[in-house]
């Protein structure tokens, strides 16, 4: 048997490749039944309803914090605002995205002493414990954290005579 030169290898190869090149480079468009995509910059942040003027803002990405069912949610806590002590009815779950979150628990209201979350970090919130959290005023930038959970929320404020957000 002969050996075969090398531009004949070429060509069996260029053949062979462009027999399945067809398949490769007509991938099927994802279906949104199966995967939906939400780019970041179509991401649409609100001003929260629940706090006062420029104080945080809120964009619903699935399901409904009011309802039954799981939600998620992108919250973003401008500088010099924190919640009041409360408490939800099921457990929440966040991940920074972006900032500083600063986070505490208790139903004593103490800034000072609340903890850094950076970008990436993960904080737990288990049912029906007082927590509070936001984002001190001499911090230069917003947080955004995503908050993961079941609904409906049944936000409880550990002191309802006072206000749900407070100016720091």
């Amino acid at each position: 048997m002969e050996p075969i030169d090398l531009n004949r290898r070429l060509i069996l190869l260029t053949s062979m490749i462009s027999a399945f090149a067809p398949e490769m480079a007509h991938a099927s468009p994802i279906d949104a039944h199966e995967t939906f995509v939400l780019p970041r910059e179509q991401i649409t942040f609100k001003p929260s309803t629940a706090g006062p003027p420029h104080s945080g803002e809120m964009a619903p990405l699935y399901g409904d914090v009011n309802k039954p069912g799981l939600y998620l949610v992108m919250m973003k806590w401008n500088p010099g605002w924190f919640s009041a002590p409360h408490s939800y009815a099921t457990d929440r779950i966040q991940v920074v995205v972006s900032g500083t979150w600063w986070v505490n628990s208790g139903p004593d209201f103490a800034p000072q002493d609340a903890v850094p979350v950076p970008a990436g970090g993960f904080v737990k919130r288990a049912a029906r414990t007082p927590h509070y959290d936001g984002v001190p005023r001499h911090v230069k930038e917003p947080v955004v954290v995503a908050v993961f959970g079941m609904g409906p929320v049944d936000l409880q404020l550990s002191d309802p005579d006072k206000r749900a957000w407070r100016r720091v």
